[in-house]
């Protein structure tokens, strides 16, 4: 009895810790699942379709809700660089000092150092295929001083560009209060990206690029990889964000852009953005006239004045820009041309001198005549005559012509004084050279040479071409062809790939160009360190 006595009290203290364990458990589990589902939550989705070449959307879901942009802010960022260089704010090799703000920003970026210098181009790289937040601010701060007055701007050029629903807070997409857009409008930025810069929008196709202090790789290389036809354009990622692109694919005559907002994570945000081009594909007419977008008015920093034009697109203004800065402030009159003065006196004088009344007053009039000769000479040696004389001479003939209707009979003998008088007067101008008497066959020896061209074309007079180097295997020229076909689809789109087997290799060719489109093709290519040389007719 006294061990069963002794172990009552532990075996309740046991059960009662138990039971308190328990509860406890309980409630923490019913804690864990009420937390579960807001931290699972995901951002909300939106996705929008259209067929770049007119504009007309395809498909729409939410694409007015605003939501957080993430990294698809650096479009914004990258237009209004681009618009910089146009217009001459900057250029792309001017050396940039990067502040201790910039360099201080999160990933993903490109590691700049605070006070370190770089060329413009390379952060224009950075934040267009590695999507570094440093090189985004680096480029506001530039542009604009600060980051704040660069978002001043970019609201400015949201706005001009029918963004309406858009406003932006930084440059490089970081979560922040307000900082929020809509999948419609990011489509319009990119559909202005792709029209309003073509020369620049090769960057957003690139696999990798050098950016200055090193390689980077683009962070949409999977989709750009898998899927046929995509060029662009950005990709953008924060918690609040969700996974987001804007991407572009083209496909014959045919474009399509499609945004995607809030994807649970790249690889079914591509999946999406895959679908959602598969759609507008689908949809999209396969002949549709190009309707490029307006570009807007110039929103420079505080240095032009834009003049509305009146012809703009209804959700903004376009106008001529005019720079304030090197403005002619004074109006340089020319010097006059020596032994110039002199001769516009004479000649009015001998008009007046033709105009002279009939013979009746001839000997009043061969006295004022004389006066003027006397005159003239006299004005002729101080070398000068002054402007309310000249208006008075001509307000004088004036008034004499008006009194006389009838036609002057010409008083010969005034006439003959006042052309001895020119004639006493030395010539101190230029003489005109005689005309050569070869001159005809001149002309005929400058005549440029007609082209021969041996064989007929039925290409229009596309029967120019490009030479992108000289390769030992025709794989090898090949795979130059496509990718030189992918980097600069602007100037070769249209053209035929061509591998010519010659003695001393494979040579990769581009051929039915224009002569202007081969020309142009090789300036650019060449401005990439990429060979390039036009082929002519033979």
């Amino acid at each position: 009895m006294a061990v069963i006595t002794q172990a009552g009290p532990a075996q309740g203290r046991h059960l009662s810790t138990r039971l308190l364990w328990a509860t406890a458990g309980f409630l923490l589990a019913i804690l864990v699942l009420g937390l579960a589902p807001q931290r699972a939550q995901a951002a909300p989705y939106a996705a929008m379709v259209i067929d770049a070449r007119t504009g007309e959307v395809l498909h729409s879901r939410n694409a007015d809700t605003r939501l957080h942009p993430a990294s698809l802010t650096k479009m914004m960022t990258l237009y209004i660089a681009f618009e910089a260089v146009r217009n001459g704010e900057i250029t792309l090799d001017t050396k940039v000092k990067i502040s201790r703000n910039a360099a201080a920003e999160p990933p993903s970026k490109l590691g700049l150092r605070s006070g370190q210098r770089i060329a413009f181009r390379y952060l224009i790289r950075a934040a267009a295929v590695k999507s570094a937040n440093d090189a985004a601010t680096a480029i506001g701060e530039t542009l604009s001083g600060s980051e704040a007055a660069f978002t001043r701007r970019m609201n400015r050029t949201a706005k001009a560009l029918g963004m309406t629903r858009t406003t932006f807070k930084n440059a490089h997409g970081l979560t922040a209060s307000g900082h929020l857009s809509t999948a419609s409008d990011m489509t319009t930025l990119g559909r202005h990206l792709l029209y309003d810069y073509p020369e620049y929008y090769n960057l957003f196709s690139r696999r990798s690029t050098h950016a200055g202090i090193r390689e980077v790789p683009n962070t949409n290389r999977r989709l750009l990889a898998a899927y046929r036809g995509a060029d662009g354009i950005k990709t953008g990622y924060t918690r609040a964000a969700g996974f987001n692109l804007v991407a572009s694919a083209k496909r014959g005559n045919e474009r399509i852009i499609a945004t995607v907002f809030g994807g649970k994570s790249s690889t079914s945000r591509n999946a999406k953005v895959a679908e959602l081009l598969d759609l507008g594909f689908r949809r999209a007419p396969s002949r549709a006239a190009l309707r490029k977008p307006q570009r807007p008015a110039y929103q420079g920093a505080g240095n032009v004045v834009v003049a509305d034009a009146g012809n703009g697109p209804s959700h903004g203004v376009a106008g001529k820009t005019i720079r304030v800065s090197g403005q002619v402030q004074t109006s340089l009159r020319p010097k006059t041309r020596p032994g110039a003065s002199e001769s516009p006196v004479l000649v009015a004088a001998l008009e007046e001198a033709l105009q002279t009344p009939p013979a009746d007053t001839a000997a009043a009039e061969s006295e004022t005549a004389g006066e003027q000769i006397e005159n003239l000479q006299s004005v002729s040696a101080e070398g000068a005559l002054t402007r309310d004389a000249v208006r008075e001479s001509i307000a004088v003939a004036l008034a004499e012509a008006e009194a006389e209707p009838k036609p002057a009979a010409l008083d010969t003998t005034a006439a003959a004084t006042v052309i001895a008088a020119v004639q006493k007067m030395p010539f101190t101008g230029l003489r005109p050279v005689a005309r050569p008497a070869s001159l005809a066959l001149a002309e005929a020896s400058q005549a440029p040479e007609p082209v021969v061209v041996t064989r007929l074309s039925t290409s229009g007079g596309r029967y120019w071409g490009i030479n992108v180097g000289l390769y030992t295997s025709r794989y090898q020229a090949e795979k130059v062809l496509l990718r030189t076909a992918m980097s600069e689809l602007e100037t070769l789109d249209g053209s035929l790939r061509k591998v010519a087997k010659t003695r001393r290799g494979f040579e990769a060719n581009f051929l039915g160009m224009s002569q202007e489109q081969a020309e142009l093709a090789c300036r650019r290519l060449n401005a990439r360190n990429v060979t390039c040389n036009p082929i002519g007719p033979s």
